[in-house]
């Protein structure tokens, strides 16, 4: 039967553009819901942080941080920011148009398999949790739908369930 498990991540940010590997985090929720296979889905709730698939090694981190703030630098002038032509803005409105153009670029959620009770992430993947207009208090909302282990026995990645360790149709072929 499939089911549905949801949670909120948070995480404190620390600068106005830094990588966080919430993986870990991610892993957590799913071995605390026993889902063995399925699809986790997670959305950043904010405009200027994004969610991506990347290598979480700290010089490509630099990388990434100097190739988005070269392609749109903060100092640029966008219409955005013109905070004075812009009704209704609280005094403490931050300028951070290139915030939310970036997080365009990279976007603000993504889905990831769950196999065998893990997510489906190659060897040198890391989800990051993209912060461009920091620091700040973040969330992240996160769904998972899938199949529990079958009190019978075990699923294989299909769903389809397992006899001593073999998918059930070919248990049953001989």
């Amino acid at each position: 039967m499939v089911t549905f498990h949801s949670t909120r991540l948070e995480r404190t940010t620390t600068a106005s553009f830094s990588c966080h590997d919430i993986s870990a985090d991610l892993q957590a929720f799913v071995d605390g819901t026993g889902i063995r296979n399925g699809l986790l889905v997670a959305a950043g709730q904010h405009t200027t942080t994004a969610l991506v698939v990347n290598e979480a090694e700290d010089r490509l981190l630099g990388d990434i941080e100097r190739h988005f703030l070269a392609l749109t630098p903060p100092e640029r002038a966008y219409a955005h920011n013109d905070l004075h032509l812009r009704p209704g803005i609280p005094a403490d409105e931050p300028r951070n148009a290139h915030a939310h153009l970036i997080a365009l670029k990279l976007g603000n959620h993504l889905t990831l398999p769950v196999v065998d009770g893990r997510l489906g992430l190659g060897r040198y993947q890391a989800v990051l949790l993209v912060e461009l207009d920091g620091p700040h208090q973040r969330h992240i909302l996160v769904q998972l739908c899938g199949e529990a282990r079958s009190s019978a026995g075990e699923l294989d990645v299909y769903g389809v369930e397992k006899r001593d360790g073999v998918p059930e149709q070919e248990a049953l072929k001989g």
